[in-house]
């Protein structure tokens, strides 16, 4: 074997190893980004496991999400424990946790009117 076909076949080998290394640095890749896409599209169904729905404990442009007009969705709550907004808290906290607007001074499972003050 010539010193030329040497070199050549070493190329090569260098070629094909890194082709490999960048196949799998792009298959990695989109792995993440797959990850990323299906934690994005589903973030409700994910944290809806341990968590539940609470209206009337968001701080002022902190909701998670809405109910009712008003409000659309995560962050345009207008008010401090708006009553047709709602924020994910832990399970079995919600009517523990303190609500200024509502009747029984803690949140509320749905929305609900505030109480006359």
């Amino acid at each position: 074997m010539n010193h030329t076909t040497v070199e050549s076949k070493s190329a090569h080998t260098a070629t094909q190893r890194s082709t490999s290394q960048q196949f799998a640095n792009l298959a990695a890749f989109g792995l993440a980004i797959g990850a990323a896409l299906t934690l994005a599209a589903s973030p409700a169904a994910a944290q809806s496991m341990d968590k539940e729905k609470c209206f009337g404990v968001a701080a002022k442009g902190k909701n998670d999400c809405a109910a009712g007009a008003g409000t659309t969705c995560a962050g345009t709550s207008k008010m401090d424990h708006q009553t047709n907004s709602w924020s994910f808290v832990p399970k079995g906290t919600c009517e523990k946790t303190m609500s200024s607007t509502s009747p029984t001074g803690f949140g509320q499972m749905a929305a609900f009117k505030a109480m006359k003050g």
